[in-house]
């Protein structure tokens, strides 16, 4: 009887082992595929936090200047064109108009979008004016002010935009969707221009992201105020490629 007695208390010590040991193998495990997780989050914001291009929740999409000039560094300076120099010169003013006419519209109409995106478009002609200094080429921007450019064709779209979207708030965020398809269509068509110019290329890219991103973005406040906004100046197929597509992010 005693024997037995014996035998059923090891029995029990024996299971009560086995239990502690499972449950210090579940809470092993467990912690270290918490540790995994959290190294995963870690990684991943620094990835994100390694890019040139950033964007933040309502979309304006801002080039970080010192990782860009790591990447203009590390591109060679190939000969530039007469169409390359103008192309440059022209959207160093063009990215400027866009915040010009946002910092307009904001004292305005006081909404953030205008706010954000005109912060972000200081990122793209400062981009361009970093291509600029790397070839030598006198900056048409200076110390002029807002709403005051060397291009007079880029003066009067600004006199134009600035008018139009000061009459209301929809308007103004039309024009803000408008500006995004003009400098979308004029970086295509100074892309096309380029020869062998990585760098060039690579900022012309950027900006064009830049750009789709902040169509987005008003075409979104326009939907929250009831506006179906139609393209004015891409083609429609175009056009709903974008608006369709996520936000993009990264280089």
């Amino acid at each position: 009887m005693g024997s037995r007695i014996a035998i059923r208390d090891e029995e029990k010590a024996m299971n009560k082992r086995t239990s502690l040991l499972e449950a210090a193998t579940i809470a092993a495990l467990t912690i270290a595929l918490m540790t995994s997780i959290t190294a995963c989050d870690s990684d991943s914001a620094l990835a994100d936090n390694g890019n040139t291009l950033t964007v933040d929740e309502s979309g304006a999409t801002s080039v970080d200047a010192s990782r860009l000039q790591d990447e203009l560094d590390s591109l060679p300076s190939d000969e530039i064109s007469a169409q390359e120099k103008a192309g440059l010169l022209f959207m160093r003013e063009e990215e400027k108009l866009a915040r010009d006419v946002y910092l307009t519209l904001y004292d305005t109409w006081s909404q953030k979008i205008f706010q954000n995106i005109s912060n972000s478009e200081q990122t793209h002609t400062d981009a361009v004016l970093a291509l600029l200094q790397k070839y030598d080429i006198p900056d048409p921007v200076g110390d002029n002010g807002i709403g005051v450019f060397v291009d007079q064709d880029l003066q009067a779209l600004n006199d134009s935009l600035v008018n139009t979207g000061n009459t209301s708030l929809i308007s103004a965020l039309e024009v803000g969707a408008a500006i995004e398809e003009i400098d979308i269509l004029d970086l295509e068509k100074r892309e096309a221009e380029i020869v062998g110019n990585e760098d060039i290329t690579t900022v012309y890219e950027m900006l064009r992201k830049g750009s789709r991103n902040h169509l987005r973005a008003f075409v979104k406040n326009l939907k929250n105020q009831g506006i179906d906004y139609q393209p004015q100046y891409l083609s429609r197929t175009e056009y709903d490629e974008i608006v369709n597509s996520e936000t993009e992010r990264g280089k």
